[in-house]
């Protein structure tokens, strides 16, 4: 079997470099950076016209609609990678909420009485954040060997594990929020940390799936699986890391989570792994495989946050947001359709 640098042809936005007449001029995030400033100069025109005020130039909303996503973003990076591989994971909110718990656990001040572990309260800040990592680690790489080894699609094996990890959630207190954190933990969720998480997890995974072997690979199982494992790729494996890689960032989604509320509830990240998901498509990741940027996805973050803030700048139901976050998923989808179709005529 031919061993791994066999070149492989992928569907990356990263073909070998054209002549310099055919070179590409913009980016392919250009175009959706470009809805992004449409949708805040629509906001901001709407702001003015019925507000009577800015949308764009009040620095107090701008920070809570980047604080908002900051969480979304953390697992919309590790959701791109599995839709890049031609996968797609619906568990990472249920993970976010397992996780939540579990750190939070580990996290109640000294001497509390109420503790879910009384005899473990006061623990140093590392433990609780080992703790939530390791949840999400482990969900993650169930989900992967189940699509590996049994052959699932992980449309199912997702699934089951959004289901069964929400159950877990709400069995761990019986229902019970977790509360009274150490001041250490809190800090984690506390200023802009949770945007410099975000921004840290995303620069890593922008590196390792433009610069290294693993992005390689990664792209292409999604392009061409067979292909793929001709070349020598354990296939296998590439997907049990992918999703644990995932399942890891919705832990640390969830530990960010519970942070930031100083409390750890199971209800958390309920819908999370929707966004998560539309973010990376609406920022360029084919749901067919083999195409996605962190770059883009960190853009189509930005989109629905501008989207959820604008909404509720202009006082519009909530509702209303749902529907109209649904219509983009749907056009972002039918424009990767057309662009799929019209790449292989």
């Amino acid at each position: 079997m031919a061993h791994t640098n066999v070149a492989i042809e992928t569907r990356t936005g990263e073909p070998p470099r054209p002549s310099s007449s055919r070179r590409r001029k913009w980016p392919p995030e250009a175009s959706i950076f470009l809805v992004l400033v449409g949708m805040g100069l629509f906001f901001e025109a709407l702001g003015w016209f019925v507000n009577g005020q800015s949308f764009l130039l009040n620095a107090d909303r701008l920070e809570v609609m980047i604080l908002q996503m900051s969480v979304i973003g953390i697992i919309a990076v590790g959701v791109t990678q599995v839709i890049i591989t031609g996968g797609v994971d619906l568990s990472s909110g249920s993970v976010v909420a397992v996780a939540a718990m579990v750190s939070a656990s580990l996290a109640q001040e000294a001497g509390y009485g109420r503790a879910v572990y009384p005899a473990l309260t006061g623990l140093p800040i590392v433990w609780p954040i080992l703790a939530g990592l390791a949840v999400g680690l482990v969900c993650g790489l169930i989900n992967g060997a189940l699509i590996s080894h049994t052959g699932l699609p992980p449309f199912i094996a997702t699934l089951g594990m959004m289901v069964s990890a929400r159950g877990v959630a709400k069995w761990y207190t019986h229902g019970r929020p977790i509360s009274m954190l150490t001041d250490d933990f809190a800090w984690i969720g506390s200023g802009m940390h949770p945007v410099v998480i975000f921004l840290v997890v995303a620069l890593i995974f922008h590196i390792a799936l433009r610069y290294t072997r693993y992005g390689k690979f990664t792209y292409a199982i999604g392009a061409n699986r067979t292909a793929a494992r001709v070349s020598g790729i354990n296939v296998g494996r590439h997907l049990i890391i992918v999703y644990s890689i995932a399942g890891l960032l919705a832990g640390l989604a969830g530990m960010v989570t519970s942070a930031r509320a100083i409390t750890g509830q199971a209800g958390m990240g309920v819908n999370y792994e929707l966004d998560a998901i539309a973010a990376a498509v609406i920022g360029g990741a084919s749901l067919a495989g083999g195409v996605g940027r962190i770059g883009g996805t960190i853009i189509g973050v930005l989109i629905l946050g501008v989207m959820t803030s604008g909404f509720t700048f202009l006082r519009i139901d909530a509702y209303y947001q749902e529907i109209v976050k649904g219509v983009i998923i749907v056009a972002a989808v039918v424009a990767d359709q057309y662009r799929n179709r019209k790449r292989s005529s």
